[in-house]
């Protein structure tokens, strides 16, 4: 059986089967930088951008940056200081953090060895996710 799909006959099977499943691996190497070593765990060009961070400890003074966006850091191992505007906030195993990237911000290793930590970022702003709370009247 034929379709007509934009003026020209098209088999029924090509409409009804499942699209060519492609090789879902992200195919990245890590790149390092100041201590960090990033792992993309998304392709670049969609968003949200996810790597895993592996951070040495260091005694650098922090230096807060500001930049649009919208990041979303969860702690796999070590302890992670978070600066966030005002906040010096360390951060152990199994703890999450999210923030707008417009606010002066940084984060490291709180200095007592390494850390590796999952980053989830947009540049658009938007919240990884958006909390509903119900009403109560």
């Amino acid at each position: 059986m034929n379709l007509l799909k934009q003026g020209r006959a098209v088999p029924f099977e090509e409409i009804v089967t499942s699209p060519q499943v492609e090789d879902p691996r992200v195919l990245r190497t890590a790149t390092r930088s100041d201590g960090r070593t990033f792992t993309p765990l998304s392709q670049h060009s969609e968003e949200p951008q996810t790597f895993k961070l592996s951070i040495a400890a260091t005694d650098r003074e922090p230096t807060p940056r500001t930049h649009v966006g919208y990041e979303w850091i969860f702690v796999l191992s070590g302890q992670v200081r978070l600066i966030l505007g005002e906040h010096d906030i360390v951060m152990g195993t199994g703890e999450a953090a999210e923030f707008n990237t417009r606010n002066p911000h940084w984060f490291g290793s709180a200095g007592r060895g390494p850390v590796e930590l999952l980053s989830m970022f947009v540049k658009q702003g938007e919240r990884i996710h958006v909390r509903a709370r119900s009403k109560t009247t």
